[in-house]
């Protein structure tokens, strides 16, 4: 279950939880967005996200949803295209606030390895997900 929060016309959140039955426009369209690429209809959201955080997380998140449906990166191409420590982009990463929507699930460790996952379930979901999109490289 997920539970996405609407403020201000932006997805702000997404929760690993069962929530509360707000029913706006914009959350009846990223309802029917989430669920049809969970179907396998959908690789891509097409919904206005606001990352409440940081420059610093913003722009991690931004280059997470730089990579494409099925592929992934390491903490390390993100740390190198902003100039920051593999460290520091784990950690934004981990903090992401709109997960699935923001894929930090297709981030990983140096040579593939998963190292973490904050949704419900931990590694086995990011694994669930990478499968769900086709992705391979990533060592389990």
């Amino acid at each position: 279950m997920l539970t996405l929060t609407e403020e201000d016309g932006a997805i702000t959140r997404v929760d690993w939880q069962e929530g509360g039955v707000d029913d706006t426009p914009l959350l009846r369209r990223a309802r029917q967005q989430v669920t049809e690429y969970f179907a396998g209809a959908r690789q891509t959201f097409d919904l206005p996200l606001r990352v409440d955080g940081s420059a610093f997380q913003r722009a991690v998140c931004a280059a997470m949803l730089e990579i494409p449906f099925g592929e992934t990166r390491t903490y390390g191409e993100i740390a190198r295209d902003l100039g920051q420590s593999a460290q520091a982009v784990g950690r934004a990463c981990g903090h992401n606030p709109i997960p699935v929507l923001i894929p930090c699930h297709r981030v990983m460790g140096a040579d593939g390895k998963l190292t973490g996952y904050s949704g419900q379930g931990g590694v086995e979901t990011k694994v669930a997900l990478l499968r769900h999109e086709g992705a391979g490289g990533f060592l389990i």
